[in-house]
C-alpha cells in the first residue's frame, strides 16, 4: 500500500493540446560572419597583438551558439597572432572544483578539440583591489596572468535582482572570473545590494586587469542569437545595460497568466542560475524581483543532464519526483547556494514516487474550484517555451490570441507502466 498514491489517486487529470507560442523571431542568419564582422570593428579585435597570450572566458549557460561563438573567438585571437585559452568563468558552478567546471564546458560541447585551442581550469584567484565596503575584487589566476582577456557571455534579465546590469557580460567578469572565492565575496551582503556591487566589481576589474573586450549576444524567445556585439572593455558595462533592455523585450513567458498547475519537465544550471528561470515561472528565490504568471501548483520532474546534479531552484517547487531526488549531487547543490547566501533554492519539496502521482498531487492541492477543469501548462524547460501544451480548459484562450498557434487535437497525458512520461524528447 502507498499511502500517498492513494491520496492522490482519484484527482482528475485534463487532456493537453500542443501548442505554438509566437513571439518576434529576429535572428542572426551568420552566427560567425557577424561576429568577425564585430571582432574587426575599431577598438576590438585590433587590441589583439602577436605573441599575446589571450584568455577567452566561457560560462555555464546554455549560450546559444556558444562552441561557435568561442570557436571563431579563438581563431581570431589566432589570426592576429595570438595565443588563445579558454578559462571557465562560472563562479562556483560545477561543484567548485576545477575539474567540474571543465566536465560542464564538455557537456556544453567546449572541448580543446571542438575549440581548437587549451582549455585551463584553475578555482586559484588573485585579488586586484577592494571595494569601498571591504569586499575584495578576485579574478582568476591564469586570467590575470594573460597578456588579456575576452569575455563571452548572453546578455538577460537575472533571477534574483534587478540594476543596471544584470546576466551579462558584466556579471561574468564580476563573479564568473571571480571563481568560488568572487562569487562568494560578490554575494557576500545578499541581492539587496546586487545591482551596484556587480557593476563597481567590474570596474575594479576592468581598470586593474587586461580586459580587452567582450562579446555579447541577445536571445530571442526561441533561444537563438538575435543580436552579437563586440564591444572595447571601456564601453563594456554601459552597452551591457543598453543590450539588456532589449533582451527583456524579447525574453520569452508564458501567454497565459493565470495557472492552476504548471508541470516543468526538468530543470537545471544550464537552463537558467536557478535551475527553472523565475522570470518565466514567477517564483523568485529572493524579494529583489518580481514579475511573471500566478501560478497555484509548480511540479517538476527531473533534472537536465548537463546540471550534473546540481538541483539548485527545486525548493521554487511545490512538487517534485523520486526521480529527481535521486540524482541530487549535494556538494554541487550546497556549494551553489552557500555562495549566492539563498538557501531557498536547494529546499527539498515534497516527493512523489512518479510523475503521474506527482501531477496528480498538484491538480488535488490547486485549489482550484473546479478540478475537471484544471488550467494546467506542461513545459519542457525555461529555456524552450515555444512549443507548450495546455489543458483543454485553457483552448478558448489560446484559439482567441493571435499569438497562440493549436498544434494538436487533444491527447491524454502518455503516462508509461511506471507512472513516468515525457511530452518533450
Amino acid at each position: 500500500m502507498n499511502l500517498l498514491h492513494d491520496l492522490v489517486k482519484d484527482a482528475p487529470l485534463p487532456r493537453l493540446i500542443k501548442i505554438h507560442q509566437k513571439f518576434d523571431a529576429l535572428e542572426v542568419a551568420d552566427v560567425p560572419q557577424v561576429l568577425r564582422t564585430e571582432l574587426a570593428k575599431p577598438g576590438v579585435g585590433e587590441r589583439i597583438k602577436p605573441g599575446t597570450k589571450i584568455a577567452i572566458a566561457v560560462g555555464s549557460r546554455g549560450v546559444a551558439e556558444i562552441l561557435t561563438l568561442a570557436r571563431v573567438v579563438a581563431e581570431e585571437v589566432k589570426k592576429r597572432g595570438g595565443e588563445p585559452f579558454i578559462v571557465p568563468a562560472m563562479g562556483s558552478h560545477g561543484g567548485a572544483t576545477a575539474e567540474g567546471q571543465k566536465m560542464i564546458l564538455a557537456y556544453l560541447g567546449l572541448t580543446e578539440e571542438s575549440v581548437g585551442c587549451p582549455i585551463v581550469s584553475s578555482m586559484e584567484v588573485v585579488e586586484v583591489g577592494k571595494l569601498d565596503n571591504g569586499l575584495a575584487a578576485l579574478i582568476d589566476k591564469n586570467a590575470f596572468a594573460a597578456d588579456g582577456i575576452i569575455v563571452i557571455n548572453r546578455v538577460k534579465p537575472h533571477t534574483c535582482y534587478r540594476g543596471p546590469c544584470e546576466s551579462g557580460m558584466t556579471k561574468m567578469i564580476a563573479i564568473g572570473l571571480g571563481k568560488q572565492k568572487g562569487a562568494d565575496s560578490c554575494h557576500a551582503y545578499g541581492f539587496r545590494y546586487m545591482d551596484s556591487f556587480v557593476v563597481e566589481m567590474a570596474k575594479v576589474k576592468i581598470a586593474r586587469t587586461k580586459i580587452l573586450f567582450g562579446v555579447g549576444t541577445v536571445e530571442n524567445a526561441y533561444d537563438k542569437i538575435a543580436k552579437i556585439v563586440a564591444v572595447p572593455a571601456e564601453d563594456l558595462i554601459r552597452t551591457d545595460s543598453e543590450m539588456l533592455v532589449e533582451a527583456k523585450a524579447r525574453m520569452p513567458r508564458l501567454l497565459i497568466d493565470k495557472i492552476d498547475v504548471l508541470v516543468v519537465q526538468q530543470i537545471g544550471k544550464d537552463c537558467s542560475g536557478d535551475g527553472m528561470d523565475p522570470n518565466i515561472t514567477g517564483r523568485y528565490p529572493t524579494p529583489y524581483a518580481s514579475g511573471g504568471p500566478d501560478i497555484a501548483k509548480l511540479a517538476v520532474l527531473d533534472l537536465t543532464a548537463a546540471t550534473h546534479g546540481n538541483a539548485s531552484g527545486m525548493g521554487a517547487a511545490d512538487i517534485i519526483t523520486r526521480r529527481l531526488f535521486n540524482k541530487i549531487d549535494y556538494q554541487s547543490t550546497y556549494a551553489n547556494v552557500i555562495t549566492s547566501t539563498v538557501f531557498r533554492g536547494a529546499s527539498i519539496p515534497p516527493m512523489f514516487d512518479t510523475d503521474e502521482d506527482a501531477v496528480r498531487a498538484a491538480v488535488k492541492t490547486c485549489n482550484s474550484q473546479d478540478i475537471s477543469r484544471t488550467r494546467m501548462i506542461v513545459i519542457q524547460d525555461t529555456m524552450h517555451m515555444g512549443d507548450i501544451y495546455i489543458s483543454e480548459s485553457l483552448l478558448a484562450e489560446a484559439k482567441a490570441s493571435p499569438s497562440m498557434e493549436i498544434l494538436s487535437e487533444p491527447i491524454e497525458m502518455p503516462f508509461d507502466a511506471e507512472g513516468n512520461f515525457r511530452l518533450f524528447g
